[in-house]
């Protein structure tokens, strides 16, 4: 192990006398040179300085599409993705009709999804990345990227799903029933086509229930009475429903519940 890391040691300060020599010579056709090597060899980090350093030689000239173009992949191949999204948004603006427009618009909004974190936390850049892609797709309406970019939104959009929908559940285990039936709709109107949808409906009927059953008494019949519409409503949008049993439970406790709080006709089922 000591002798990996002596060794180890000595290729780093021999690749950090190199590239300083490199950086100190006063020949831009050379480092522009050593920058494509650093490249290939993907030792970005390198090639980045190099590119930086040679950028003020060759502004203007036929070469300075190419060197932008691996200067704003430099910092994307070294996770530097805030940079490299502003790096080829910059591309954009000093070549829009370049061969490479099509490739660099969508980095731009890959590097977007590269910076979407996970579901706990805030999701600006997940929201940017699916209004970045899918304007892609529309600028783009036949590009071969199309495909990926359409995936990247739905596991954008089932992120954002998954955020909401625990937001729900924290008010339904904090006991706040009724934003937790009003957190879980907002959920299901949001993503109607999602594979949970039924599961969702269920959460707002039992929400409104354990609001009712904590409600005073003389709320508990108009609270009781609006379990009922949500389970009625469930048995028309889910006929075939796995939850159809726990459901008409629901229904069956509600409609009992009337009988003791109300002199009104029970509502019919359906």
């Amino acid at each position: 192990m000591k002798f990996s890391a002596v060794v180890f040691l000595c290729v780093l300060l021999v690749s950090c006398h190199g590239i300083n020599k490199v950086l100190k010579s006063k020949d831009p056709v050379y480092k522009l040179k050593m920058a494509e090597q650093y490249y290939v060899k993907k030792k970005y980090n390198y090639a980045q300085q190099l590119y930086e350093d040679v950028m003020p030689y060759y502004r203007g000239a036929a070469e300075f599409e190419d060197i932008y173009y691996k200067y704003a992949y430099c910092a994307y191949y070294q996770k530097d993705y805030l940079n490299a999204e502003n790096l080829f948004k910059t591309f954009l603006e000093i070549y829009p009709n370049s061969s490479k427009a099509e490739e660099v618009d969508y980095m731009r909004a890959y590097c977007f999804y590269k910076q979407s974190p996970k579901p706990a936390l805030d999701q600006s850049n997940t929201i940017k990345t699916i209004g970045m892609m899918q304007t892609f797709i529309n600028t783009h309406p036949g590009s071969a990227r199309n495909k990926e970019a359409t995936e990247i939104i739905d596991i954008c959009r089932r992120k954002l799903e998954i955020k909401d929908a625990n937001s729900a559940k924290l008010y339904y285990d904090l006991g706040q029933f009724r934003a937790a039936a009003v957190t879980y709709a907002s959920v299901l109107n949001t993503y109607p086509e999602s594979e949970k949808a039924e599961e969702y409906k269920l959460m707002v009927i039992k929400s409104y229930f354990r609001y009712a059953e904590l409600s005073v008494e003389e709320k508990k019949v108009e609270r009781f009475e609006k379990v009922i519409e949500e389970c009625n409503d469930f048995k028309d949008h889910f006929p075939q429903s796995k939850y159809d049993k726990e459901v008409q439970d629901y229904l069956n406790q509600s409609q009992n519940h009337l009988k003791l709080y109300s002199n009104e006709p029970v509502k019919k089922t359906t």
